[in-house]
C-alpha cells in the first residue's frame, strides 16, 4: 500500500458540502432571472455573464456574512459584470473598424416577439443604461428600490431618478410610434 494513500483519500469538508447544497438551490431557482436580468441590461452573452457571476459567489461563498443574502448578491453581481461587459465593448469598438454587417435578429426571435414587445425592446435599449438598468430590476424583476441600490450600487434617491426618467422616455418613445 502506498505510503501517500491517507492523504490521496477525500475527506469532503461539511462547511463545502454545505455550500454546495446552497448554490445548487441558488442555481434551481434564480438561474433563469439572472439571465433575463443580464439580457434586458443588454448583455451581448448573458449566459456567460451568469455563469461568471455563479463562479464568483462559489468563490466568496465563505466570506458571505449572511448566505439568505445571496439572492441578492448574485443579482448584483450579474448588474456589475454586464456594466463592465458593456463598457469594455464600447472601448474595443472605438478602436476597431467598423462592421461589414450590422447584427439582425433571428426568424426564430422575431417571430416569437409581438409588435409591441419588439418596440418596447427597443425603446429599453435606447435609455442610457443606469435608466435601464433601473426599470428592468424594477419592473422585469419586481424588484423593491432599496434591492435596487443595492443592486446598482447607488442611493434610493438615484433609483427613484432613474426610474422616474427612464419610464418618461419609454413613455415619450411609444407615444411617438403611435
Amino acid at each position: 500500500m502506498d505510503a501517500r494513500a491517507p492523504e490521496l483519500r477525500a475527506v469532503a469538508d461539511p462547511a463545502d458540502l454545505d455550500r454546495e447544497e446552497a448554490l445548487a438551490r441558488l442555481f434551481e431557482r434564480h438561474y433563469a432571472s439572472m439571465l433575463r436580468l443580464a439580457a434586458l441590461l443588454g448583455a451581448d452573452d448573458p449566459e456567460n455573464i451568469v455563469a461568471e457571476a455563479y463562479y464568483e459567489i462559489y468563490r466568496k461563498w465563505r466570506r458571505l456574512r449572511d448566505a439568505d443574502r445571496a439572492e441578492s448578491y448574485l443579482r448584483s453581481v450579474v448588474c456589475n459584470l454586464t456594466r463592465m461587459r458593456i463598457r469594455h465593448l464600447q472601448i474595443v469598438r472605438k478602436h476597431t473598424e467598423p462592421p461589414v454587417a450590422e447584427w439582425a435578429a433571428s426568424a426564430e426571435y422575431t417571430a416569437l416577439l409581438h409588435d409591441d414587445q419588439r418596440a418596447l425592446i427597443a425603446a429599453l435599449g435606447q435609455l442610457p443604461p443606469r435608466q435601464r438598468e433601473a426599470l428592468v430590476l424594477r419592473h422585469w424583476m419586481g424588484l423593491k428600490e432599496s434591492e435596487i441600490a443595492k443592486a446598482m450600487g447607488i442611493s434610493t434617491g438615484s433609483v427613484k431618478t432613474h426610474t422616474a426618467r427612464g419610464i418618461a422616455a419609454l413613455t415619450q418613445v411609444l407615444e411617438n410610434r403611435r
